[in-house]
């Protein structure tokens, strides 16, 4: 994993968000940070740190659907191409674990979709709130089933708009 240079935290509406970012791009972002809101580090970090805290705020104020900052992933061969597939998903759609597996050439490997999901270092970024479980389930979700809840449901009502 790129060693991050720096660190913005920063209150929304769903809780403290931590971004962490390198040089290349973002590289984590932690829901519900234990952290107080700060700012760290300085150059090209910095300024994706900044850029991905106000896409995430204009995201969460329903004004922007699609991320522009540079993310940079880390992980093994399937969890990236799982990660590809989540960042293909269109704003306010879902697709469930059997979705993604199928779409791989995977069929029986929803179990590790979702297990790739839970290992995404950079949530809402790279959506994987809109991963559900074939039963109409929310799943899990990193920030909580109630974040996960929130997320689709902002989605789903300015989708349209």
């Amino acid at each position: 994993m790129p060693r991050y240079a720096a660190t913005i935290c920063f209150s929304t509406p769903v809780g403290l968000l931590e971004v962490e970012s390198a040089d290349t791009g973002v590289t984590r972002v932690r829901l519900g940070s234990r952290q107080k809101p700060r700012e760290v580090g300085d150059g090209d970090a910095l300024d994706y740190a900044r850029k991905a805290k106000g896409e995430i705020l204009a995201y969460l104020e329903g004004g922007l659907k699609r991320f522009t900052v540079p993310v940079v992933l880390t992980g093994t061969p399937f969890q990236r191409a799982v990660w590809a597939k989540l960042l293909a998903i269109p704003y306010g759609k879902t697709r469930t674990y059997g979705d993604i597996a199928a779409e791989l050439g995977k069929p029986r490997a929803a179990r590790a979709v979702g297990t790739a999901c839970g290992a995404n270092p950079i949530p809402i970024l790279v959506p994987c709130h809109r991963i559900v479980a074939g039963n109409g389930g929310l799943g899990g979700f990193g920030g909580g089933v109630r974040m996960k809840h929130e997320l689709l449901e902002l989605e789903r009502t300015r989708a349209t708009r």
